[in-house]
Order: C-alpha cells, then structure tokens, then sequence
C-alpha cells in the first residue's frame, strides 16, 4: 500500500505532468482563466486518466502480447473514444460546461497527458492497482496545476499589473513561477 501512496504523490507533485514534464499545456493555459472552468476541465481529465489507464492496463495484458507494434495506435483509438464519450456526456448533463470549456474539451484526445500516462505505465510496468494510482496522480495533478493558474490569473485581474505584462506574458511568467515551484519537489521521494 505504501508504494502506491509514492506512485500517487510522485505522479501529482514530484513529476507532476503539467509542471514538471510539460504535458497537457493545451488546457493548462487555455482553461485556466476561471477556477470553476478550471477544476471541471481537471474532473473531466482525471476522468479519462482514470479510464485510459484501465484500457492501457486490459491491451497491454491480453491483446499487446501478441501485437506489441500496435500500442501506440491502439493507445490512440481508446483515447479518441474515451474523449468522445466524455464530451456527448458533458453535452448531455450540463451544456453550460460544454460551452465554458470550448475547443479544449475535444483536445483532450491530443492532450498528450493522457498518451503519455498510457506509454508512462506501459514502460513502467505497472499492474491494474498501480496503473489507477498512477492516473488518479497525474490527474490530481494536473487539475492541481490549472486551479493554481486559474487562482493566480484570477487574483491578477484585480492587482495593479503593468500593462506591459499583463495577457499571454504574464501568464508565462506565471507558468514558469508555478514550475519553478513545483521542481522543488524533485528530491523529496528520493529522501523518502
């Protein structure tokens, strides 16, 4: 129980995707305006994580085997249906969201957080346990990293900003703090 405790806190702090690996920036600075829009893109994403990381695990186990050339096509194809399932649900259940999060609810199929979870626990070798503690991480994780952009340029647009820097320059210089920040972590499962 203790190394999927690491696996998970590893996958949403140490290395986290967004932060520390650069995957998944398509939505980390397109929906990071609002914290609202920002956490139920991160839902919707650890969504997909989690479902992605299920279907990586039953390929690589019981089709893979016999056609390993296939895996990053196969990872493709589950990750372009999952998408599409996730957005007719968001479209059915709330229209709202579905409007809020725009062209980025479909990018998700090419957000490559998700294609680099699936080749990430592939290369690992991790199990069906591992593998859901691994997405449920790097989901946490990046919804972690959109809600403190979307706190951060929130709180912007009511400080005294230098024109200068305000739009897509102080977004990056966000980007980077927050980066900064996060490798930090870098060392603590190795003290651990």
């Amino acid at each position: 129980m203790g190394d999927l405790f690491w696996i998970l806190l590893s996958a949403m702090i140490v290395n986290n995707f967004t932060l520390a690996m650069f995957l998944g920036l398509c939505p980390f600075f397109g929906v990071s305006a609002r914290v609202e829009t920002a956490l139920r893109m991160g839902l919707a994403n650890i969504f997909v994580l989690v479902l992605t990381a299920l279907c990586s695990w039953a390929l690589n186990t019981y089709v893979l085997v016999y056609a390993p050339y296939l895996r990053l096509i196969s990872f493709i194809v589950v990750i372009a249906s999952l998408v599409q399932i996730v957005e007719m649900a968001i479209k059915k259940l709330s229209p709202t969201l579905f409007r809020q999060l725009g062209i980025f609810l479909p990018l998700i199929t090419t957000n490559c957080a998700i294609l680099g979870l699936a080749i990430f626990q592939t290369n690992r070798g991790y199990g069906l346990a591992e593998g859901l503690f691994f997405a449920v991480g790097a989901g946490l994780g990046l919804t972690l990293a959109l809600v403190l952009m979307a706190s951060i340029r929130e709180t912007t647009e009511l400080s005294d900003v230098p024109d200068v820097t305000r739009g897509t320059g102080l977004v990056l210089i966000i980007a980077g703090t927050l980066s900064l920040a996060f490798m930090g972590f870098a060392g603590l499962l190795s003290a651990a």
